[in-house]
């Protein structure tokens, strides 16, 4: 039926031969199940016997018929006999199921009450009786890959070609698929299946055929697919410590947040949230401004109530006042003080008197950013007043 006779198949630009001295019969009615890893020559085999290719060396004889001395006059004739499944089905988008498996038919000319007889036969063959009005759209990928299947049946061809036809299809459906082609094959057809699926090689134990990087290396005729540790594996992997990363993630932001307000001389407890109201952001931002006033270096303890010193400016480190006047999120501004509203005076002090700006008559929204946080260009002999 099939014959291999020591074939080499060299493509050209590349060093080594797809195919190296292989050689096998099929005999008539066989199912025989072509396996290896990506590259190793299936799908070479595949196209040599399909006659799309010509082997550089040695013969392939199909039918009686070696395909090296067959005209291409005489392709289309031979190929009538040999039916091909493929991967991505091929099928005609703009034509109906029926009409998609009457093309191969009409092709090769055909009667029109031949096609009316071959087509539902072939179509109630492969599980899709009723559904012969249907687009390739309307149908699901198992479906899509019955209709090819059928096409390659409508001229109830002596050898079946499928490479790769479960390879898009789920699970559940691939099993339908392999139990159609065994009940093809049982009806006579020579099937020959170039696969990667290593469950239904080792489950139905036909004749395997294994090539590696172009050689055969083995031929069984009731083995398995063999060697499975180059398959990928569909298991994913598992995530390590999500809960403790989490949880640790949580304890690091709570530790930055205490630490910004120990740096700003407030009470960790009391650090402002994303979701405060607008009394404790303006409690927290009365807070910061009682902090810029703190002198940084180390000064002389006070007794309770009595005023701080005023001291220079130079004194305040900017970044010290940065952070302390400028929190990381933006806070609602207070509004400019009156004279009704105005806090009575300080108590007597023996340092000089800070002056007072009246902010009724500057717009706030007219000041700089570093006029506003108390950084703008000013006599050194200035002293440090409110920044609110």
């Amino acid at each position: 039926m099939i014959r291999f006779e020591n074939v080499t198949k060299r493509f050209r630009g590349t060093a080594k031969p797809a195919l190296s001295n292989v050689d096998f019969e099929v005999q008539r009615g066989e199912f025989v199940f072509l396996v290896g890893a990506s590259g190793s020559g299936k799908s070479s085999c595949l196209r040599l016997i399909l006659r799309e290719e010509t082997p550089s060396d040695g013969r392939v004889v199909v039918l009686g018929r070696d395909l090296r001395s067959l005209s291409n006059r005489k392709v289309p004739y031979f190929r009538r006999h040999v039916g091909s499944v493929f991967q991505d089905f091929r099928l005609l988008p703009t034509k109906t199921v029926f009409q998609n498996v009457a093309f191969t038919l009409q092709v090769i000319g055909s009667s029109r009450a031949f096609i009316q007889q071959a087509v539902p036969e072939v179509l109630a063959l492969v599980g899709l009786a009723g559904k012969e009005k249907r687009f390739p759209h309307e149908l699901s990928g198992g479906e899509q890959q019955r209709v090819a299947i059928a096409r390659a049946l409508a001229n109830r061809p002596q050898v079946l070609l499928a490479d790769e036809p479960t390879g898009n299809l789920d699970p559940a459906t691939s099993v339908d698929i392999m139990q159609l082609l065994a009940r093809i094959n049982a009806g006579g057809t020579t099937v020959v299946m170039a696969t990667h699926e290593a469950g239904f090689v080792d489950q139905m134990q036909r004749r395997v055929i294994e090539l590696s990087f172009g050689e055969m290396v083995r031929d069984e005729r009731h083995g398995g697919y063999g060697d499975t540790s180059g398959l990928p594996s569909l298991a994913p992997e598992p995530e390590r410590g999500a809960a403790a990363v989490a949880a640790l993630t949580a304890v690091l932001e709570v530790q930055r947040e205490a630490a910004i307000a120990a740096a700003a001389g407030l009470d960790p407890t009391l650090v402002a949230s994303d979701d405060e109201d607008t009394t404790d952001a303006a409690a927290h931002s009365a807070s910061a401004h009682r902090a810029a006033d703190q002198p940084s270096s180390p000064t002389v303890p006070q007794r309770a109530g009595s005023p701080a010193p005023a001291v220079e400016r130079s004194a305040v480190p900017p970044s010290a006042a940065l952070a302390a006047t400028a929190p990381a999120e933006p806070r609602p501004t207070e509004p400019p003080r009156t004279e009704a509203s105005a806090p009575p005076p300080p108590p007597p002090s023996h340092t000089q008197p800070i002056p007072v700006l009246d902010l009724a008559e500057i717009d706030v929204a007219e000041l700089g950013l570093a006029d506003r946080l108390g950084l703008g260009e000013s006599d050194p002999d200035d002293e440090v007043g409110p920044t609110s």
